[in-house]
């Protein structure tokens, strides 16, 4: 019986109880599937904060760094807010992808058919949406030096840095070509080549990768079109690749496509050691405690962990089968309602999930 170890980062606000939903579906699958899964709980974000002062503590990263995968909730709470930016929870994501190197961030978002009404733009705009958004995960502006804050001017003034040498937008780019070709073969690079020199690198070495493969069709796109192009007519892109900011602001629109951002999950990825599966919604610390919260993104990461972390296609295929089954039954999260289905709690959409695998 194959035998894996991950951690399980609940973190804050509506964390724990998807947590809890996730714990119960990956046991059922490990059993049906025989495997064995050894989820390991570590603290991680504000509440690693409240008892160790860093949301982030070694003990948790290095037991991150042990184990064959990362399944992480979410984090944040308005009231870290007034922290110092190190110790906000936050700034603990950033640290956790630095430890683990985890340079691309994989972004899947594919229009469920029973969901197709829940979306805010018409179904015809929608109904053909299925795009991957490959973003750099580790460089850009979110890690570039110097910045700070300058206060000894008359007026106070803030700076921060962008920037990317080519080895870092040849490694993004080689993983947004792998995953091209296991679909449909089209790239758009997403960049501001004609007013940042960055970019204007960025947009010169994806395309020297790019010519060295000719099954690849490249095209490029200004980052401010293609947010309008995602709004517009979704369905003409299958692999979007972009930098850390840009995918940063793209992958939570184009997450909204489908209706809600509670149900869309996502891979941040090495070349080699665990990667940290996580939704891309935030902790709802609005609904924390409510039992109301959406736990299908975590679920979804959690088939992302055992597709692609874990080599489990099976089990991955049994727990997105059973989604969908729940879904097309007409069961919903209050995210999701839509007036004529019947709304449960977090819990009890688990267990109908669990009951389908």
């Amino acid at each position: 019986m194959k035998k894996y170890k991950i951690v399980l980062l609940s973190g804050d606000g509506i964390g724990p109880e998807i947590s809890e939903v996730s714990k119960k579906v990956l046991k059922k699958l490990s059993k049906n599937h025989n495997f064995d899964i050894e989820i390991i709980e570590k603290l991680f974000g504000g509440i690693a904060y409240e008892k160790y002062g860093t949301p982030a503590p070694d003990e948790t990263l290095d037991q991150c760094k042990k184990s064959d995968a990362v399944l992480l909730a979410c984090v944040g709470d308005i009231k870290y807010d007034s922290l110092a930016r190190e110790l906000r929870p936050e700034s603990g994501l950033l640290k956790l992808r630095s430890a683990l190197n985890l340079f691309a961030n994989i972004r899947p978002v594919k229009i469920r058919k029973s969901l197709l009404d829940s979306s805010t733009l018409k179904k015809e705009i929608v109904e053909h949406v299925d795009l991957i958004v490959v973003r750099e995960l580790i460089g850009g502006i979110y890690f570039g030096k110097p910045r700070g804050h300058i206060t000894n001017t008359q007026i106070p003034k803030a700076f921060n840095t962008m920037i990317y040498d080519s080895a870092e937008i040849e490694r993004i780019t080689e993983i947004a070509i792998k995953i091209a070709k296991q679909r449909n073969k089209k790239i758009c690079s997403v960049d501001k080549s004609n007013v940042l020199e960055v970019s204007q690198l960025w947009r010169d070495t994806v395309l020297n990768i790019a010519l060295k493969d000719k099954d690849i069709s490249l095209s490029n796109m200004y980052v401010d079109n293609a947010a309008m192009q995602l709004v517009k007519d979704p369905g003409q892109f299958d692999v979007i690749l972009t930098s850390n900011l840009f995918g940063d602001i793209l992958s939570d629109l184009a997450a909204m496509l489908t209706g809600s951002i509670g149900m869309l999950p996502s891979a941040s990825l090495n070349n080699n050691g665990p990667g940290v599966f996580e939704p891309v919604h935030g902790s709802a610390p609005d609904i924390a405690g409510k039992n109301m919260a959406n736990p299908i993104a975590m679920l979804l990461s959690a088939s992302m962990m055992l597709k692609i972390g874990l080599n489990e296609e099976k089990a991955a295929e049994n727990l997105e089968t059973a989604v969908d089954k729940v879904l097309s039954n007409g069961f919903r999260t209050a995210d999701l309602a839509d007036g004529s289905s019947k709304v449960l709690s977090c819990s009890e959409i688990g267990d109908k999930i669990i009951n389908e695998i």
